[in-house]
């Protein structure tokens, strides 16, 4: 995680999310850096807007919940599903880039 943590805080600071980069701030933190580690961080976030995934993130948490309540607020009535919202690849395949490092 502290890789992770790494490429967020260079994209908070204004800083390109590089392997070198990461290396850096682990070293910087006391740790000892693993460049395979850092290489796999920085492949993963090639091309990712950091700051539009987070956000994106944060609004379906938000909305979930929301969703979850709606079908009980309609009595005896059917319950709508939602149709899933299309949306770009590039988001999509910088969700699941910034996912895989999750574990996802």
């Amino acid at each position: 995680m502290e890789y992770v943590y790494a490429a967020l805080l260079l994209d908070a600071a204004g800083k390109e999310v590089n392997e070198k980069n990461i290396l850096d701030v682990v070293k910087a933190a006391g740790l000892t850096p693993d460049e395979a580690q850092a290489k796999a961080v920085a492949a993963s976030l090639k091309g990712v807007n950091i700051k539009d995934v987070i956000k994106n993130a944060q609004s379906v948490q938000v909305q979930a919940p929301a969703q979850a309540v709606a079908p009980q607020a309609q009595a005896g009535g059917k319950a709508k599903e939602k149709e899933p919202k299309e949306e770009g690849k590039s988001e999509a395949e910088a969700a699941s880039g910034l996912a895989s490092l999750f574990g996802g």
